[in-house]
């Protein structure tokens, strides 16, 4: 990524918190990287050097500032698709996968081949991929260290370093530190939950998004209650699975997130900021998108593509929602029915009201169709649900932001029972693509004044690359009293799909798919 020094400057010089994120500065005279809202005074223009990335400032011999702290900075997503690659590529590392794997292993699961990899990702970032896995896991660790109170032996081994004596002996190497400085100055008191923050671009529509939420809230699995968002999760870490709660509230002011979160939960702690930053969007740049939208986003600023902490339960409230009205009874039913309990006191200091898990894919790959017909799904739904967590339990199918874009949508498109429209709405809450567009959707087609499909698709092509923010926007027209609450709603709901005769219930879902930009290797 090329960076205009000027322009970097006057950024530095404004401080604008748009561009936190977008790159970080340098500053030659104290040796220090910054990003460009730090508080300090403003250094000279000829003592300052600008980067794409912590890592390249890393790379090139600076330490993190103490005061802005670096590891904070808002992370933001490409809408090229070079760059989405990269993205990808950037997403797993930060999530641990080079904790436990190579960058072979990496590339192939981006599907590109390592070679080409490793160019696209210096390009965009300035370093390589081990480099920037590195400071991944410095920046994490020092996150930990100064916000939690968490031995420093067990925020080594959650921020993927084999060992303490290794953890140490980087951080000393690359940034002449250690963990007691880092930690000096932070609360010593006894913690009985972890508490983090997550910045983020102003605006965000907290409001929104909570409505959003509410619509659809699990009763045990998540809670909406003082402008607080509440639920219970279950992640992979590098020791095994981990179950526990989390609850997040805006802090408008500090622009982020206050999180707290089950101590469960710290053996994950990297995967559990990486998905907390899909789930709410914070990669998002809002100016960028308000002036690509224009009238369309004008009164109503900082709107995000909501998420879920598993593609799966993406998946799951995607075709729940072709229910109608009747869609929270039948999401109810089915966690009733097919949710894990969590293990005896992972859900101690919880919220009121919190004592289930989300069903995963292998809680659903085996049921019988029968008892989703019984929750209330259709037929074409129950028969797309079960198709899906089959394929994810065999492997064949991934619902994260590294999955390839095109191959993934043609395989939701492809399933028993799946209509036209929710395989992009995965694409943007779950796949985190800025350019979905669920075209088919009636509810969006109603709002824009199109006739159809082709007609919204054409009138779409001014607002990109960031049509799946014009489809919240667009939802939330659809239905104005009920807004935001039905900013996710799904097309309506189809007819049941004889059992003999599944051949037509992709109706024409392969047009919109053939207008998404190729992913080419």
């Amino acid at each position: 990524m090329e960076l205009d020094p000027q322009q970097c400057f006057d950024a530095l010089r404004s401080r604008d918190r748009r561009f936190d994120g977008r790159f970080f500065v340098g500053v030659s005279s104290t040796g220090v990287y910054c990003r460009p809202i730090c508080a300090v005074r403003t250094p000279r223009p000829e003592h300052c050097q600008f980067f794409p990335s912590a890592a390249a400032a890393d790379k090139a011999g600076y330490r993190p500032c103490l005061r802005c702290r670096p590891e904070l900075a808002p992370g933001w997503g490409l809408p090229d698709i070079p760059g989405r690659l990269a993205q990808a590529a950037a997403l797993l590392i930060e999530q641990g996968f080079l904790d436990h794997a190579d960058t072979a292993q990496l590339a192939a699961r981006v599907g590109v081949s390592a070679r080409h990899l490793r160019r696209l990702f210096r390009a965009e970032y300035g370093v390589s991929m081990l480099e920037l896995a590195q400071t991944q896991r410095l920046l994490l660790a020092k996150q930990c260290l100064t916000q939690t109170t968490l031995p420093v032996s067990e925020v080594a081994l959650a921020c993927g370093f084999r060992s303490l004596r290794r953890f140490h002996a980087v951080l000393a190497q690359r940034w002449g530190l250690s963990a007691q400085r880092i930690r000096r100055g932070a609360s010593a008191r006894a913690q009985a939950a972890l508490e983090l923050v997550l910045p983020y671009r102003p605006p965000l529509d907290w409001s929104a998004w909570l409505e959003q939420a509410r619509a659809l809230a699990l009763p045990g699995v998540e809670r909406v209650e003082d402008r607080r968002y509440a639920r219970t999760l279950r992640l992979d870490g590098p020791r095994g699975p981990c179950e526990g709660w989390v609850q997040v509230r805006d802090d408008a002011g500090a622009c982020c997130l206050r999180v707290r979160a089950s101590v469960n939960l710290a053996p994950a702690v990297a995967l559990l900021l990486a998905r907390l930053r899909r789930m709410f969007d914070l990669g998002a740049s809002p100016a960028a998108v308000q002036e690509r939208l224009g009238e369309l986003a004008r009164g109503a600023p900082g709107m995000r593509v909501p998420g879920a902490p598993d593609g799966f339960e993406t998946l799951v409230r995607a075709l729940v929602r072709r229910e109608g009205a009747a869609a929270p009874a039948v999401l109810a039913c089915i966690a009733r029915r097919f949710a894990p309990q969590p293990q005896a006191g992972v859900l101690d200091g919880a919220p009121p009201g919190l004592q289930a898990l989300f069903p995963r894919a292998q809680d659903l790959a085996g049921a019988d169709e029968a008892a989703l017909l019984a929750c209330g799904m259709s037929l074409g739904g129950a028969r797309a649900l079960l198709a899906a967590a089959a394929q994810l339990r065999a492997g064949l199918l991934d619902l994260q932001p590294w999955a390839p874009l095109e191959p993934t949508v043609q395989a939701l498109q492809e399933l028993a029972g799946m209509d036209g429209a929710t395989p992009q709405w995965v694409a943007m809450q779950a796949l985190g693509w800025p350019d979905a567009f669920p075209a088919q959707d009636p509810a969006l087609q109603l709002a824009a004044g199109c006739a159809d499909a082709d007609a919204l698709l054409q009138r779409a092509q001014a607002w990109r690359p960031w049509r799946a923010y014009a489809a919240m926007y667009l939802a939330r027209q659809a239905a104005p009293a009920a807004a935001p609450a039905a900013a996710l709603r799904p097309p309506a709901r189809r007819p049941q799909v004889p059992a003999k005769a599944p051949a037509n219930v992709h109706g024409d879902a392969h047009g919109d798919a053939q207008r998404l930009p190729e992913i080419r290797s």
